[in-house]
C-alpha cells in the first residue's frame, strides 16, 4: 500500500527503477505517482534526476495523461528533453505541441542535434520555424540543413557535431586541439581528416590516435574512409552498411562530398528497431499505429485495411454460392472446407512473413531468387502431401466416406501448393513493381487462398459425387 507520507516515501525512494522483468518497478512508480498527486516538485525531483533519457521515457509513457502532465509542469526547467526521443512518435508531438515553443527552444538547446531534429521534424512549421528563431545562429542553420533532407534519410539522422582536422595536422596538435575545444560532441569514436574544401579524405581511430606519438603526422595514420554514405541516402540501406560492416560510426557526406554529419551505432539500433517494426505493422495492415494513441486513431488506422479484406472475404463468398446446389446435397462440404482454405492462409501467410523478411534485408537477389521460389514450392506440395493423408483419413472416419477423405486430401495439396507459389512470387512481384510487400501481399495472398481453397475443394467434390 502506498504511504501518503512524504517522509515516509522520501526514505524509500533508493528502490530500483526496473524490476527483473525489465519494466518500470511498481514500486518506483507508486512513488512518483505520490509525488504528482502531493505536488511534491523537491522529492520529484530527487526520485527522477538522476534517470536515464530511456527510463524517463518509459515512465512517461506509463502516466495517464492527467498525470503525464501535471508531472511535465512539476518537472519544468528541469524536464531532461533527451526524454522525449525515446517516446512514441505521436506522444511526443502531443507532449511537445501542449508545451510553448520558448520552453521547447530552451530544451532543445541542451540536445545533440539528430536528438533535435527527432523533436522538431514532426511539428507544424510554423512552430518549427519559431523555435529554430530562438536557437543560435549555428544550431539554426546545422538543424535547418538536417531538416531539409529527406525524411527516413541519413541527413535526417545524422549528429552535426563532430571532430575533423586538418592531413598536415600532427597527433600532438590534435590532442590539444580536443582538450581545449569546449564545443565538442560528448561521445566519439573516430576523428574525420578534411581538405581545405571540407571533403572527407579519412578518419583516424580514438584507439590509433592515443596509440602514436605526438610528432607522427596524421596522414600517417589515416585510413582512407571506404564506408561513408550519402546525406541522401535511405536510412535503411545505411543500417545494412553498419551491419555488413559491423561499424561504429560512418561519416555522412553531401553530393560534393564534403563531410556534413556523422552517424553512430546508437542511430542506427533505433532504426534497425523502426524498421522492423514498421514491416511487422504492415504486414498485420495496422499501418503507423503506437499503443499510446487514442481509440479513435486507432479506429481510423485499421478502417482502410480492414475494408479491403471485407472484399476480399466477399469475392471468397461468391466462389461458395457458385456451389451452393452442392453443398445443399452434402453437408459435409460445408463442415470441412474451412480446413482447406485455413490450412492454405497459414501456409501462405508462413512463406509470404519469410519473403517478405528476406526482401527487406536483401537476402533474396537474382542469383538465388529461382533456388528459394523452387524451395518454397517443394516445401508447399511435402507439407500438403503431409496433411492430405492426414486429413483425408480424419475426414474419411469422421463422415464414413473415404471418398470424401480423398477430395479434401486433393484440394489440401492444390491450395497449399498455390499458397507456397503466391506467398512467395506475390512479395517478388510486388517489389519488381515499386511497391511495398509488407503492404500489399497478405492481401493478394489471402485471396489467392480462398478463393482456389474453395473452388478446388468444392468442385473437385461436386465432380468426384456427380452433384453437377
Amino acid at each position: 500500500m502506498r504511504s501518503d507520507n512524504p517522509a515516509e516515501i522520501a526514505l524509500s525512494n533508493d528502490l530500483e527503477v526496473r524490476d527483473e522483468r525489465g519494466l518500470i518497478a511498481q514500486d518506483y512508480f507508486d512513488q512518483v505517482e505520490a509525488a504528482i498527486e502531493q505536488r511534491d516538485r523537491e522529492l520529484l525531483l530527487e526520485l527522477t534526476q538522476d534517470l536515464h533519457e530511456a527510463d524517463m521515457g518509459d515512465l512517461i509513457e506509463a502516466f495517464g495523461p492527467r498525470d503525464r502532465q501535471d508531472f511535465l509542469d512539476l518537472l519544468a526547467e528541469d524536464f531532461d528533453f533527451s526524454a522525449l526521443t525515446e517516446l512514441d512518435d505521436s506522444l511526443r508531438l502531443k507532449i511537445v505541441d501542449a508545451l510553448p515553443n520558448e520552453v521547447v527552444a530552451e530544451g532543445v538547446k541542451e540536445l545533440d542535434s539528430d536528438d533535435a531534429v527527432i523533436i522538431l521534424e514532426d511539428m507544424e512549421e510554423e512552430d518549427r520555424e519559431e523555435i529554430l528563431a530562438q536557437l543560435p545562429v549555428m544550431d539554426r542553420i546545422q538543424l535547418k540543413r538536417s531538416l531539409d533532407f529527406p525524411e527516413d534519410s541519413a541527413g535526417r539522422r545524422m549528429q552535426t557535431e563532430f571532430i575533423a582536422v586538418a592531413p598536415f595536422w600532427t597527433v600532438g596538435q590534435t590532442i590539444d586541439y580536443m582538450r581545449e575545444t569546449i564545443d565538442l560532441p560528448d561521445e566519439f569514436n573516430q576523428i574525420f581528416v578534411i581538405d581545405p574544401a571540407h571533403r572527407l579524405l579519412g578518419s583516424v581511430s580514438l584507439d590509433t590516435l592515443l596509440r602514436s606519438r605526438r610528432p607522427t603526422k596524421i596522414t600517417e595514420i589515416m585510413d582512407e574512409t571506404r564506408h561513408y554514405v550519402t546525406a541522401e541516402e535511405d536510412q535503411e540501406e545505411v543500417s545494412r552498411l553498419f551491419e555488413r560492416y559491423d561499424l561504429l560510426s560512418a561519416a555522412v557526406v553531401d553530393e560534393s562530398e564534403r563531410l556534413v554529419g556523422v552517424l553512430t551505432i546508437d542511430d542506427i539500433v533505433d532504426v534497425i528497431h523502426e524498421e522492423a517494426e514498421e514491416d511487422i505493422k504492415r504486414l498485420g495492415g495496422v499501418g503507423d499505429e503506437e499503443i499510446t494513441d487514442t481509440v479513435i486513431e486507432t479506429v481510423r488506422s485499421r478502417f482502410t485495411w480492414l475494408a479491403v479484406n471485407l472484399l476480399t472475404a466477399i469475392l471468397a463468398s461468391w466462389v461458395i454460392a457458385l456451389f451452393d446446389s452442392t453443398i445443399e446435397q452434402m453437408v459435409a462440404l460445408a463442415v470441412l472446407m474451412p480446413i482447406v482454405a485455413s490450412m492454405g492462409g497459414n501456409a501462405a501467410t508462413q512463406t509470404m512473413t519469410v519473403a517478405v523478411r528476406a526482401l527487406a534485408t536483401q537476402e533474396i537477389d537474382s542469383f538465388n531468387m529461382m533456388r528459394v521460389v523452387s524451395r518454397e514450392v517443394l516445401v508447399a506440395l511435402l507439407n500438403g502431401a503431409a496433411f492430405a493423408v492426414l486429413v483425408g483419413a480424419i475426414a474419411g472416419f469422421w463422415f464414413e466416406n473415404f471418398d470424401l477423405g480423398l477430395v479434401i486430401g486433393a484440394a489440401l495439396v492444390i491450395n497449399l501448393f498455390f499458397a507456397g507459389l503466391s506467398g512467395i512470387l506475390i512479395p517478388l512481384g510486388l517489389e519488381k513493381l515499386g511497391a511495398d510487400p509488407a503492404v500489399a501481399s497478405s492481401v493478394f495472398i489471402t485471396t489467392v487462398t480462398d478463393v482456389v481453397g474453395f473452388f478446388a475443394f468444392l468442385g473437385l467434390a461436386a465432380w468426384w459425387f456427380g452433384l453437377v
